[in-house]
């Protein structure tokens, strides 16, 4: 039997997610994971030996070589045939701050946690702070057993159209073909890339949202949440009709902002499904 390949640690998520060529318009989209731009990020711009970037993603020198490889073809791929670039996927993990000792430089993301960073290389964590995963976590309950938890990208009620800058999710825990809870939680500017751990870190199995991404969707697929795309209208009718399997979706759907975007092509379901609580981005993560 293989062995599971181990979760790779990132620094933070990219601010920007797609580059797209100017000219001719060119063929198939080509998608750099997230573990996949942090090694290109390491070594090509903070200058990162492989063996420090090893130490700082917590997998082996090897594994660098092999990443960095497949990332500087990619890049190469689009640049020379014209391809847009999309980042998203990977099997990949935060860094909860406990990789500072290997920075070289001030680590981004405790700094983008609001604490103080004493310039010499050292942190102090702010009294009485916790991650936001932590506390949303403490907001929203684990699920039941017989539950599904259905997270729907919402707006003012609606189901919103972008996946990838959906401010707000609304979770719904079903049981029995009824909602039996119902939260709204902030994304608090995570983008495409994180937003798929983003829902497996609160246990969401199903996912309902109106235009998404290719690389999204791969990201998804690889979390083991099923996506329901190309909704629009009231969030919780749209619960309501997953639960009595009568959902209208697409499941061609795409973003408009990487493809053209569709809405409800007559398709239904009723499919109820069980996820585990996952720490990370990747089904087979070993430690």
């Amino acid at each position: 039997m293989a062995r599971p390949s181990r979760c790779r640690r990132i620094c933070s998520e990219p601010a920007y997610d797609s580059f797209i060529p100017e000219g001719i318009p060119c063929g198939s989209q080509v998608t750099l994971t997230l573990d996949e731009y942090e090694v290109i990020r390491l070594i090509d711009l903070e200058k990162l030996t492989h063996e420090q970037c090893a130490r700082q993603m917590d997998i082996s020198r090897t594994t660098v070589t092999e990443i960095y490889e497949s990332a500087r073809e990619k890049i190469a791929d689009c640049i020379v045939n014209g391809k847009p670039l999309l980042i998203a996927g990977g099997n990949y993990r935060f860094c909860d701050g406990s990789a500072i000792r290997f920075c070289q430089k001030v680590c981004r993301r405790k700094s983008a946690e609001a604490g103080e960073n004493s310039g010499d290389g050292t942190y102090t964590e702010p009294e009485g702070s916790a991650s936001r995963l932590s506390m949303l976590k403490q907001q929203i309950p684990a699920k039941g057993e017989n539950e599904m938890r259905v997270a729907v990208t919402y707006e003012n009620g609606e189901v919103f159209q972008h996946f990838g800058h959906t401010e707000q999710f609304k979770i719904y825990d079903v049981e029995e073909g009824k909602i039996t809870k119902e939260q709204v939680v902030d994304t608090n500017g995570s983008g495409h890339g994180a937003l798929a751990g983003f829902l497996t870190d609160l246990q969401v199995d199903t996912l309902i949202c109106g235009g998404i991404g290719a690389g999204a969707q791969n990201a998804l697929a690889e979390a083991g949440i099923q996506l329901y795309g190309g909704v629009s209208g009231s969030a919780d009718d749209a619960v309501k009709a997953l639960a009595a399997g009568t959902l209208s979706y697409n499941p061609d759907v795409q973003c408009s902002h990487h493809g053209n975007h569709e809405h409800g092509e007559g398709h239904s379901c009723g499919h109820e499904h069980g996820h585990g609580d996952h720490e990370c981005r990747h089904g087979n993560c070993g430690r």
